[in-house]
């Protein structure tokens, strides 16, 4: 399975795409909102992991993109937004899941 991973925290970013790694995924890496915008447009996943709060373009507005593009790729927005408003309004814009940081693995 391919996956694009878009964060722009160093740390965050390198040890998501790591455990991914090492379940097995390949793992494409988008740290800013302008790259994991393009990449989502462009290439093909089985699923997308997005920040909302990235550099250039918000993970709301590449969700947004994917969406009118009828792209039905399943999205699980990552994020420290953890106010209930905002995983509504995840949700609403067609993400599958909403996972608050910090998470473990596990």
């Amino acid at each position: 399975m391919k996956l694009l991973v878009v964060e722009d925290e160093n740390k965050t970013a390198d040890y998501v795409r790591q455990g991914l790694m090492e379940a097995g995924f390949v793992v494409d890496l988008g740290r800013t909102g302008l790259d994991g915008h393009h990449m989502a447009m462009t290439e093909a996943y089985d699923l997308i992991i997005l920040d909302v709060m990235l550099p250039d373009i918000d993970g709301w507005r590449i969700l947004q993109a994917v969406r009118t593009a009828g792209n039905q790729v399943p999205v699980l927005f990552l994020t420290a937004r953890n106010n209930v408003d905002d995983r509504v309004q995840g949700l609403d814009l067609g993400a599958d899941d909403y996972l608050v940081k910090p998470f473990v693995f596990a």
